[in-house]
């Protein structure tokens, strides 16, 4: 398994993890936003798979490009 973890500011004074994960064809994000955390779509997890690095804090931005190569044939892949 290879994971990618990102400090993203969010609304609230902490920032949030947002966390992807790939083994084989599956790729899994992770957030601890309260949409994330209820299993509900964020953007924070959707900004980093569209390469938006704006609000990133976590200084690996460069770790964005890696991340969105993982999506190609996953079963999350859209068309």
């Amino acid at each position: 398994m290879e994971e990618i973890c990102f400090l993203v500011q969010g609304s609230a004074e902490e920032p949030y993890r947002v966390t992807f994960q790939k083994t084989a064809n599956n790729l899994a994000a992770y957030c601890t936003c309260p949409a994330g955390e209820n299993g509900q779509h964020c953007r924070h997890r959707m900004n980093i798979l569209r390469g938006i690095t704006s609000r990133m804090v976590s200084g690996n931005e460069a770790k964005v490009q890696v991340v969105a190569s993982w999506l190609p044939g996953t079963d999350v892949e859209w068309h």
